[in-house]
């Protein structure tokens, strides 16, 4: 499998790069993946901002799953399924402010992590921990009990 997730914005938090570094690395026992950070609009009204995002997130993927508090929620089996037939897949996470509305009109699907709201950068090691346990699942690896 071969998997892109682009996300808007640096990791500031140290622990939180530590565990995305973790996760990354144990992924690619199991896939080529790869994160791809989409500057973030800084100084500029609100919709301004997510639009320029946007256009950059639509410049990097034709097709591709949103992870949107909206979208919806899919146990850890359930993720699992939803990847099994999957070759090439490309995720996108919004910033602090989400995503513009054509970013999430031109979504493929969105999925919501939690009903719980995150912080972006959190989101992120959740996502890859989430993915990582999706992949343990499809290859009969002990990890998810």
């Amino acid at each position: 499998m071969k998997a892109r997730i682009l996300w808007v914005g640096r990791t500031k938090e140290k622990y939180l790069t530590e565990g995305i570094s973790r996760y990354l690395k144990m992924l690619k026992h199991m896939a080529q993946v790869s994160a791809i950070e989409i500057k973030e609009e800084k100084g500029k009204e609100r919709e301004a901002a997510l639009s320029m995002e946007g256009k950059r997130i639509l410049r990097q993927t034709g097709s591709y799953i949103l992870l949107d508090e909206k979208g919806r929620e899919l146990s850890s089996m359930g993720f699992a399924k939803f990847l099994e037939d999957k070759n090439n897949i490309d995720f996108v996470m919004g910033g602090p402010h989400g995503v513009s509305g054509e970013v999430k009109e031109k979504a493929a699907d969105k999925i919501a992590l939690s009903k719980m709201t995150l912080t972006h950068e959190m989101a992120r090691l959740v996502f890859l921990e989430q993915f990582y346990r999706a992949l343990t699942i499809i290859k009969g690896k002990e990890y998810h009990h």
